[in-house]
């Protein structure tokens, strides 16, 4: 059915109009053989709260951007190659229903559909694409990605040290690496992380100290949850979106 859908008016129009909508500011989408899949509004966890975004996907990638006008006017265009992407579910909790990863080597975030089937379709959709352009390529599934951040909702004390409050002076930062809400004495250091970054990019002191003697991270990403860290030592910068820590 992609195949066919290829080369045909409808996809191209389809294409045009999503180019459209992103404007000036947004890449050119339209290339031989690309072919738009679906498309709907899914709730993405950012660094402060969750937020609504546009989602599109296609036959080799996902494309995702700010709310301005639905239907009409989008912004901060994201686009990520689909052979690069893993997905696993999230288990439900509180409000927070119906999601799942999307994991890649440089970027890793949970979204949120409206509804169970909704949320299943998107899966079986984006898992289709992956396995398919796996299949052309005959390459492997990217075995690393980047760390899931926690939302910073999530710490009111610093996930390190388990000492530092969180104030407008005490500010948060997350560690590249684990994706932990940090203070900022346990996260002086920087290391290179030639997938996320081509500079060195910050990172927690239990982070910097593994990755300099080549040790083995554990990571929370693999299953995030919100009940995954007690309210002892967390329970309360902007969306992800941005390059702030």
């Amino acid at each position: 059915m992609v195949d066919r859908l290829a080369n045909s008016e409808a996809n191209s129009k389809r294409i045009g109009v999503v180019e459209a909508c992103f404007g000036t500011a947004g890449q050119p989408l339209a290339i031989p053989g690309r072919v738009l899949i679906g498309e709907g509004v899914l709730t993405k966890l950012c660094r402060k709260r969750p937020k609504a975004r546009q989602f599109f996907l296609f036959n080799d990638i996902l494309v995702y951007g700010n709310i301005v006008i639905q239907k009409k006017k989008y912004n901060k265009q994201h686009i990520i190659p689909l052979e690069s992407v893993t997905i696993d579910t999230v288990e439900d909790e509180g409000d927070l229903r119906n999601g799942w990863l999307i994991k890649t080597p440089t970027k890793s975030f949970a979204v949120y559909a409206a509804t169970a089937t909704e949320k299943s379709e998107w899966m079986s959709h984006i898992s289709k694409c992956v396995s398919d352009l796996l299949e052309k390529s005959g390459k492997s599934p990217t075995g690393e990605h980047a760390a899931v951040w926690v939302p910073d909702s999530e710490a009111t004390v610093c996930m390190r040290c388990q000492k530092m409050k969180f104030t407008p002076m005490n500010r948060r930062h997350h560690c590249r690496k684990c994706g932990f809400v940090v203070c900022g004495p346990c996260s002086e250091k920087k290391f290179l992380l030639p997938s996320q970054s081509s500079k060195p990019v910050r990172v927690c002191e239990f982070c910097y100290k593994q990755l300099s003697t080549g040790g083995t991270l554990p990571s929370h990403s693999d299953s995030y949850s919100r009940s995954e860290f007690s309210s002892n030592n967390i329970s309360d910068d902007d969306d992800d979106d941005d390059s702030s820590d």
